[in-house]
């Protein structure tokens, strides 16, 4: 694990690094393996906080809820500010600082597991960015609370096994806060027309060039953008729509199925079968006989 800074700790901070039997076993569970806590902490006001690493064998996190600081990381400099997350994945090399006039308040978070990557990934602000103006969240504050309230919690595995999972809870809040605040931002691209256009379209063909006009963009930056606020393509959202739609006929009507894949575009049936299967895991037919035995289960 990388090192915790040595600032000294003032009585309003905390900072707490998990036994390393703990840090083990965690890495070995089911439960806990694919992401878990190494170490954590909050610094108030945290005049003269400094850190420089050449090597960082772990992920890290701090979320700046005060005050200000500085990062520099890959030769790039970041200035800090109340409301931001900084996201340091494994083998960088950087360093940061609190501001001499303004110092920050932060929570920090070292951890690790199988899948730490993959999280990481989804938080990032983009490739090679790790500043994520993030905005301050008291809901957020809690779930960091919550983590650390974990230390005053007795030395039995399964409260460490809790603290992972409280760790993705936080990864994943933070992909949603994330989420929100691109949408909330990225005024060039009006997803609920877009969206509204795609679900007036669902019984007939729509192409990508069509979607893009509506956006005014070129198809690739539509698609790059769509994809980016979604992570998803705009087609395979509209594929989804279009067997949403045959699910709910199958579910409330005795058409064929060559009749539901006309209703949603599909001229061929066995072709409309294949994306059935492809979305939903089974047949439409298999979907359908499902439904119909749990209508009559229920009565």
């Amino acid at each position: 694990m990388s090192r915790p800074s040595s600032w000294p700790i003032p009585s309003d901070s905390i900072r707490f690094v998990l036994p390393r039997p703990i840090v083990s076993e965690l890495s070995q569970h089911n439960l806990s393996k694919d992401i878990y806590p190494l170490a954590m902490g909050y610094y108030k006001n945290a005049a003269g906080h400094r850190m420089s690493r050449n090597q960082h064998d772990d992920y890290l996190l701090i979320y700046c809820v005060s005050g200000e600081g500085f990062l520099r990381i890959d030769q790039q400099d970041y200035r800090v500010s109340a409301g931001d997350l900084l996201v340091l994945p494994k083998n960088g090399i950087h360093s940061y600082r609190a501001d001499e006039s303004n110092p920050w308040s932060i929570y920090w978070l070292h951890c690790d597991g199988t899948l730490a990557a993959d999280y990481f990934q989804s938080v990032e602000a983009m490739p090679a960015q790790p500043v994520l103006s993030l905005g301050l969240h008291p809901r957020l504050v809690a779930d960091f609370e919550a983590l650390l309230d974990m230390r005053q919690s007795s030395q039995l595995l399964v409260a460490y096994l809790h603290s992972s999972s409280l760790l993705r809870q936080i990864m994943t809040h933070i992909a949603l806060l994330k989420t929100q605040m691109q949408h909330h931002y990225d005024k060039s691209l009006n997803m609920s027309a877009i969206q509204s256009l795609m679900l007036t379209h669902l019984h007939e063909k729509l192409d990508i060039e069509t979607l893009a006009a509506t956006a005014n963009l070129s198809k690739y930056h539509f698609i790059k953008r769509y994809k980016a606020l979604t992570g998803r393509t705009p087609i395979n959202d509209f594929i989804h729509m279009k067997i949403e739609r045959a699910c709910h006929l199958l579910d409330i009507s005795d058409q064929s199925m060559a009749e539901i894949g006309w209703a949603i575009g599909y001229e061929d049936a066995y072709y409309f079968s294949r994306v059935f299967h492809k979305v939903m895991g089974i047949s439409p037919s298999r979907y359908r006989s499902i439904r119909i035995g749990k209508a009559t289960y229920k009565e």
